[in-house]
């Protein structure tokens, strides 16, 4: 990333520059101002923006957010920030940036502003690397840059105070539920690593990571999370999650719950439950709010919920992450060893031939030579002779990609996604099933 400030000048008395650490207090303000829900959320963005913009961050400086500049006032009226960080496929990682914090003054919407930024952050990671972007946001907005709805995002379900596990009548807590500290850093970070196979998506969350939102996030950071050990009867560490420092909307709500193998769900889950309910009752009274629930925010399937099984009778479905790949047949050669592997397990093992993709105005074609992906390129219908193997509509062909929707669910969705020949049918449901992930990003 270059270190000079300015990027250009955009007329009309606004310029486009990189932001510095004396930017910190004003877009920590302005950010407040645009995407505070309330007062109180307000000042938790602000605090994220602070960290991000102003302390020692894993991945993030200054100079990783661009700000719109009126010259004449000097305020800022537009920015966006990246966040980059490396995820896995199927165990593949893969560097991505995720742009974050994106907003408009009122008065200086449908200038095209935030597309102007867009098309510099997408060079940034084009630079750098990163060949997947990544962006939680308002529905359709996103489409506009390139991106398509195409992963899961923050799964939850809740109980009720009839749900909570009582323990027996003379009975203590089997597990210990503590701070964690430093010296758990390692653990906790080895125990997040052990159980991601769960999923096809994942971020990596190294030690510096966690020892980031240990030691240095503010605990009034939007993106703050307490992290707690669960230690056995014997003080032996068995698991952690993460918690926010307040209430939700009606409670306490873990993120990030994992054990190691071998540790019960079935007998720990009952533990961090009550403690749920007990720390969301002293969070509402030290706020002066009312505590009606507990939640768990951990995707559509994990372990803890079969656990607790009807014990969580709420279910809020998720919302999805909008992704970009610029470079569709990079990024196919650069999971090509997955793809390589699902062949090598399924029916069409050792397979030779082509597969046309068409995406209408363009389209990739792949070559496998006995089970190995020997070429990706692009590829372009030419006539209605030759359409291709399968089409897909759009940017439709990343939820398939990303496992967020089967070939066969995007088929029933959408008409003109076909295939020509059963072959292709095939191929696409192996090479491109629809597969769990749960994405604990990096903020």
């Amino acid at each position: 990333m270059q270190n000079q400030p300015f990027i250009r000048d955009l007329g009309n008395g606004l310029i486009l520059r990189h932001a510095s650490k004396r930017d910190a207090r004003a877009l920590a303000d302005f950010n407040a101002r645009m995407h505070g829900d309330d007062k109180a959320d307000g000042l938790r963005v602000a605090a994220w923006t602070r960290d991000l913009i102003a302390k020692p961050h894993p991945t993030v400086t200054a100079n990783d957010f661009m700000i719109v500049e009126e010259t004449a006032s000097r305020r800022i009226v537009s920015s966006l920030g990246l966040i980059p960080q490396t995820w896995t496929y199927d165990g593949i990682p893969f560097n991505m940036g995720r742009p974050e914090l994106i907003a408009t003054l009122p008065e200086f919407r449908g200038r095209g502003l935030i597309r102007i930024q867009f098309d510099e952050v997408h060079k940034w990671c084009e630079q750098r690397g990163l060949i997947v972007q990544g962006i939680t946001g308002i529905p359709y907005f996103y489409r506009q840059f390139g991106y398509e709805m195409a992963l899961e995002f923050v799964g939850r379900r809740f109980g009720f105070e009839p749900n909570v596990p009582r323990l027996k009548k003379g009975k203590r807590e089997t597990y210990r539920i503590r701070p964690a500290l430093k010296r758990d850093l390692a653990f906790i970070a080895r125990t997040y690593a052990e159980t991601q196979n769960r999923y096809m998506l994942s971020c990596l969350r190294g030690p510096d990571v966690f020892e980031y939102e240990l030691q240095t996030q503010s605990k009034s950071n939007a993106q703050f999370f307490e992290l707690r050990i669960i230690e056995d009867a014997r003080g032996k560490r068995i698991g952690y999650f993460q918690h926010p420092n307040h209430l939700g909307l009606t409670g306490l709500t873990a993120v990030g719950y994992e054990l190691q193998p071998g540790a019960s769900w079935l007998g720990v889950t009952p533990a961090v439950v009550r403690y749920l309910w007990a720390t969301g009752e002293k969070y509402a009274r030290r706020d002066k709010q009312t505590r009606v629930s507990f939640g768990f925010m951990l995707g559509t399937e994990h372990p803890a919920y079969e656990a607790l099984a009807d014990s969580l009778p709420v279910v809020r479905d998720p919302y999805a992450w909008y992704l970009r790949v610029a470079d569709l047949p990079g990024f196919l050669r650069h999971i090509a060893p997955v793809l390589e592997k699902r062949l090598a397990e399924s029916i069409a093992c050792g397979y030779s031939g082509s597969l046309k993709i068409s995406f209408y105005t363009s389209g990739l074609r792949m070559l496998f030579r006995n089970g190995k992906l020997k070429k990706v390129e692009t590829w372009k219908p030419v006539n209605n002779d030759d359409e291709g193997d399968a089409a897909f509509p759009g940017r439709t062909f990343l939820q398939a990609l990303f496992g967020y929707r089967s070939f066969d669910e995007l088929r029933y969705a959408f008409k003109d996604c076909h295939y020509e020949n059963i072959n292709a049918r095939v191929l696409l449901n192996i090479l491109f099933p629809k597969r769990l992930s749960d994405v604990f990003p990096v903020f």
